[in-house]
């Protein structure tokens, strides 16, 4: 059983969560920089345990159409991970690793993307998530696994439902990460890492908790 109650952190362990959040952002802005090969400048991200019934609603509506990563994590740490860009941001980055008008093909929906495309937009939500979770790695010293990642355009409230499945194995919170790449909104994600409850006494206490 959890040792740890997420309603009732003290301050030092959600220093330390906001820390993992802060430095796993900073991993895959490096990431998408060298991926791109473009300087990308990251805000500084906004971090928080969020109730799960609360994300549709910090992502958008639930039936705007949004771009998902998700992976599981395996190893020292159970649980999962999901990158959610919106349709603008996926047309961003698109036209950034084929070198075009940032801007073709922004305002139009999931049928825009062409074979090559999604790919592409595979690739690159591999990428950041695995760069991510490498991160979380190397700052905890504990061996983790991604399964492979899968990559879904759909309405918010569609995505949300495969880990909402889930997630009674998890707890009632997760880790939200919330982070944007380079100026003028070039890319906004956010990245929902989820946990076993029982791996986040193991993330604590590799860290000194």
């Amino acid at each position: 059983m959890s040792k740890i109650d997420l309603d009732n952190l003290n301050d030092t362990q959600f220093d330390v969560l906001k820390e993992i959040g802060n430095i796993g952002a900073g991993n895959a802005m490096t990431a998408l920089s060298t991926m791109l090969n473009i300087k990308v400048d990251m805000s500084v991200p906004k971090v928080a345990l969020v109730p799960f019934n609360e994300i549709a609603s910090l992502v958008g509506i639930e039936d705007q159409t949004v771009v998902g990563i998700l992976l599981g994590i395996e190893g020292e740490i159970d649980g999962m991970m999901m990158f959610l860009f919106d349709m603008r941001s996926a047309h961003h980055l698109v036209n950034s690793l084929m070198m075009r008008d940032l801007e073709t093909n922004v305002g139009k929906g999931a049928e825009s993307f062409a074979d090559i495309e999604m790919s592409a937009l595979n690739e690159i939500g591999n990428i950041v998530s695995g760069s991510y979770l490498s991160a979380l790695a190397a700052l905890t010293g504990m061996k983790m696994i991604s399964t492979v990642p899968s990559l879904t355009v759909d309405m918010v409230g569609a995505l949300l439902s495969v880990p909402a499945a889930e997630f009674g194995k998890y707890g009632d919170k997760l880790l939200l990460i919330q982070s944007q790449f380079g100026e003028t909104d070039f890319v906004t994600g956010l990245f929902l890492l989820i946990p076993e409850l029982d791996s986040y006494d193991k993330i604590l206490s590799a860290l000194g908790m």
